[in-house]
């Protein structure tokens, strides 16, 4: 049975109950869509239902299954289900996802109901010989008359780094190094991971800048990242190298994240404040905020920006 990875779950679940906002994109690149990225998108509940898994020890398991992202913009409905390595069950596990979702807006009269089916599109975070490239569910009527309710796969293999950027599929950037997986977790050599990571790390800082993305959004990103980094090395030499490289925390609580950030935006107001006032060049008054406050430069500079003069 293959490694389960509720990291990749919690952190894909988390950002859609956060950042909502991020997945507009995402819907316009997998259905072909062209919402603006202020359009109203409403998180619907994913009911669950009871099925049989199988164990590692081949014996049967009942576990509540609920869809990972369940969304309506406008009158569309539309289901993304992210999922880290191939899985035969996936196909029939679309199809109660669908019912259940298809259930809720059905409508009806005397002899007769309409069923609308949503959208929908599996993200594989992983890719091998078996990842498909479509779901195809086909229903089969007592006449012969067949069905094919079909969907192309996301396969995050296929994406470079710089079309993620292009296109602004933020919701792919912390699962994108899970490409190097065997490199991270063996201790290899992780020098292309390094460059993968600083690429992302500095434009999510320039979009932060040039207002694209805000404050929580840019932390928590690079926070989901390096979740991702922590689930592969699971305590490795690589991975305080790497997380370092992208700054920021794992995934936390709201109050938690409130709290740091409110104690940041105050340490760092008071470093600049008085390092200004001491007549420290741009460059000391930087190098004190990393030191004293934890920050990557990125931070750094972010706050520098918001409590000081313009950089030089």
């Amino acid at each position: 049975m293959q490694k389960r990875t509720p990291d990749y779950d919690n952190v894909f679940k988390t950002m859609k109950m956060k950042h909502k906002r991020l997945f507009v994109f995402v819907i316009n690149d997998v259905f072909d869509r062209n919402y603006p990225k202020d359009v109203k998108v409403e998180i619907l509940p994913s009911e669950g239902y009871l099925t049989e898994n199988e164990t590692a020890d081949g014996s049967k398991e009942i576990e509540e299954q609920v869809s990972d992202f369940l969304i309506r913009i406008g009158s569309e409905i539309y289901l993304l289900e992210c999922q880290s390595y191939d899985d035969g069950s996936m196909a029939i596990r679309i199809a109660e996802y669908v019912f259940i979702v298809a259930r809720q807006f059905a409508t009806w009269d005397i002899g007769h109901a309409t069923i609308p089916m949503p959208r929908f599109s599996i993200i594989y975070v992983e890719r091998t010989d078996r990842t498909p490239k479509t779901t195809t569910i086909t229903f089969t009527f007592p006449d012969g008359q067949t069905v094919d309710y079909q969907s192309d796969n996301v396969i995050l293999a296929d994406f470079t780094k710089e079309k993620i950027v292009e296109k602004r599929l933020f919701p792919y950037i912390p699962f994108y190094i899970a490409r190097y997986e065997k490199e991270i977790a063996s201790e290899g050599d992780i020098e292309n991971v390094i460059e993968e990571l600083v690429y992302f790390r500095d434009e999510l800082v320039r979009l932060y800048q040039a207002g694209e993305l805000s404050d929580d959004e840019l932390i928590d990103l690079k926070g989901f990242v390096n979740t991702i980094i922590t689930h592969i090395t699971n305590g490795n030499k690589n991975e305080e190298r790497l997380v370092n490289v992208m700054g920021g925390t794992i995934i936390e609580t709201e109050s938690e994240r409130l709290m740091r950030v409110g104690a940041n935006q105050g340490a760092a107001r008071m470093i600049v404040e008085l390092g200004q006032e001491d007549g420290l060049d741009d460059m000391a008054i930087l190098k004190r905020l990393q030191e004293k406050i934890g920050l990557s430069e990125e931070e750094a500079e972010v706050y520098f920006k918001k409590y000081g003069k313009q950089l030089v």
